[in-house]
């Protein structure tokens, strides 16, 4: 009977299209749609467009010339490059230290994996509190460790230069580290996984051959997680670059001297603050093309040699 099922496939169609039109409707078509919205002319949203642009090509020849966007998009690289980094980095280590371990290992990842199930908006209001204030966490450390200058005043009241975490020379670290921390729980369940898929003979043979730790991560464990490896820098890259959420509770529109956009943050704000729903819609383009090529990239740099 079980045979029989597998050999008909009609029955299939039944499951197959409710998912399909939902696709179609709620995926492809608002995508082609997004396309076709780069080479119109669109007031804002709701509006009808008032015909194409002149010329055709006009928001994707602004965004080469638009300075807040090359601003977006070196920003958006260096998320991307430390995002590689730290993020998967980190998780690495980190699975690599718990996998060693065999009490308290389920402790380990339910408290790494914690940060994954808070929203960004509360997350974005904790790191305010730590950073962005005055009398914010980070500032109350340095000022009880002296590295804050402060001044008393003939009336006797102490004054406190208080360090801005949202000027110049700070505020891609503020906005970089809560992203980054809130995703290395989520590659670190992806690499425990991958890690307790590998098959523990290979481990034993090793150790009877003499080989060190260190020598069976580096050529047993690394070989092994190169899927896993790849999957994470893919799904690493295409994060970061659609990043919005919590820079924009951080920051909002008020970016540093508008040097702190990235290209989600930037996608927003000309979307649905300044209206310009077409070339909003252009850098949204301009978000899945970069995906695209550097999963391939990162795809390719990850390929086995066999496989080339």
């Amino acid at each position: 009977m079980s045979s029989m099922i597998y050999k008909r496939k009609s029955p299939l169609l039944i499951f197959l299209i409710p998912a399909f039109l939902f696709l179609l409707v709620f995926l492809y078509y608002p995508f082609v749609q997004n396309i076709i919205n780069t080479f119109l002319k669109i007031g804002g949203l709701g509006r009808r467009a008032e015909g194409l642009n002149e010329p055709w090509y006009e928001n994707y020849a602004r965004l080469f010339t638009d300075p807040y966007m090359r601003v977006a998009f070196k920003n958006t690289l260096i998320l991307t490059v430390c995002t590689v980094v730290f993020q998967v980095g980190i998780a690495l280590i980190l699975a690599l230290l718990v996998d060693t371990i065999r009490v308290g290992a389920q402790f380990f990842r339910t408290v790494y994996f914690f940060p994954i199930v808070i929203s960004a908006t509360a997350l974005g209001l904790m790191f305010n509190l730590i950073f962005l204030y005055k009398g914010g966490m980070v500032n109350q450390l340095l000022l009880s460790l002296g590295a804050l200058e402060t001044k008393t005043m003939p009336s006797g009241r102490v004054v406190v230069t208080w360090l801005d975490w949202k000027d110049q020379a700070h505020f891609l670290f503020t906005m970089f580290l809560p992203v980054m921390w809130q995703y290395v729980g989520f590659y670190f369940v992806i690499l425990v996984t991958g890690l307790n898929n590998i098959p523990q003979e290979l481990y034993e043979a090793a150790a009877l051959d003499g080989a060190s730790g260190w020598a069976r991560v580096r050529y047993i464990t690394l070989p092994m997680l190169r899927n896993v490896l790849c999957t994470c820098l893919v799904l690493a890259i295409t994060g970061s670059l659609k990043v919005f959420d919590l820079p924009w509770v951080m920051f909002g529109a008020g970016m540093p001297e508008n040097l702190g956009w990235l290209t989600g943050t930037y996608m927003y704000d000309q979307t649905f603050n300044k209206m310009n729903v077409d070339y909003g819609s252009t850098i949204a383009v301009l978000i899945v093309v970069l995906g695209v090529v550097l999963s391939n990239v990162s795809n390719r740099i990850f390929r086995r040699s066999e496989d080339l």
